[in-house]
């Protein structure tokens, strides 16, 4: 049925896509070749394949049930943290992952994404010019394939899951991608600061294989179209195409990105997923029906 899948990052937004892809992975028996994801959209596609949800939904509630402020202002009198994302993110993808990791190699491949910053900007700099650009894409210009980040300077890179040794290795990754100050610290890939994969595209299709085919795109964000909708994409190398079926939530997905203080809204958002999969089977036959005559 979908020969590649793109996971769109989102933080706890995500969790719809876990939602959906329970209900629809089974049904239409997907078994893509090649996954590419963005931030907690990456994060989520390797849980996926390595973990139950509802354990790992478990597993956050415990985690979180002492945690009651996504900032703490007081840790600046003692040189701490502000924010406690980092350091309950990183424990919680060893905690996942580890027990489970050599699962990962069965996996389609993940390609996980990361920004790297303009050459011409300090790494202070480009933060505050890629979080602005961001916002402004998102809040503003809502666009689905964003450029202002791209028309700075930042340039994507994507590294392959299955290439970390350790689970270590690959819980910096997926923070690498999910790098966004100031809930988490500036990170560095082999020695270069890295920001979100967002500042270049939320939505990763760039990292797609060119290669004739059927797409299923899972975006976490409302967008001015409708909830299912195809783009017919010309492969450059084999002048075939790809037909891309991008699919949003059917409502606001009820959790923030980075809200650390209210873990059972995840289950929220996993349900809200669930029932638009439900949806998605239903209809799924006329809007590959539509698109065959546009």
């Amino acid at each position: 049925m979908f020969d590649q899948v793109v996971f769109a990052g989102g933080g706890n937004r995500c969790w719809w896509q876990a939602g959906f892809w329970d209900v629809v992975q089974p049904q239409l028996q997907i078994r893509p070749r090649v996954i590419t994801g963005i931030s907690a959209g990456a994060a989520t596609a390797c849980m996926l394949y390595m973990r139950d949800s509802q354990w790992v939904m478990r597993y956050y509630e415990e985690a979180l049930k002492h945690n009651t402020r996504n900032a703490y202002w007081g840790n600046l009198l003692r040189g701490e943290s502000v924010f406690p994302h980092y350091r309950i993110y990183r424990q919680a993808l060893l905690d996942i992952y580890g027990p489970h990791f050599a699962k990962l190699q069965d996996a389609p491949e993940i390609r996980i994404g990361v920004s790297h910053l303009p050459r011409w900007l300090g790494a202070r700099s480009a933060v505050a010019a890629g979080l602005i650009a961001y916002n402004i894409e998102k809040h503003v210009r809502k666009t689905l394939h964003p450029t202002l980040g791209r028309k700075l300077g930042f340039h994507p890179e994507f590294v392959i899951a299955q290439d970390c040794a350790r689970v270590d290795d690959l819980a910096d990754l997926v923070l690498q991608s999910s790098c966004t100050p100031p809930f988490t610290p500036v990170l560095r890939r082999n020695g270069r600061p890295v920001l979100d994969g967002g500042m270049v595209d939320n939505v990763p299709v760039g990292a797609l294989d060119d290669t004739p085919g059927r797409v299923l795109v899972m975006v976490t964000r409302l967008y001015p179209r409708p909830q299912m909708f195809v783009v017919k994409h010309r492969t450059r190398e084999t002048q075939g195409e790809q037909q891309r079926l991008y699919v949003q939530p059917s409502a606001k997905v009820p959790i923030s990105s980075w809200d650390y203080t209210s873990p059972l809204q995840m289950q929220h958002a996993y349900n809200l997923g669930a029932q638009d999969g439900e949806r998605f089977l239903e209809r799924l036959p006329e809007v590959f029906e539509a698109a065959a005559h546009a």
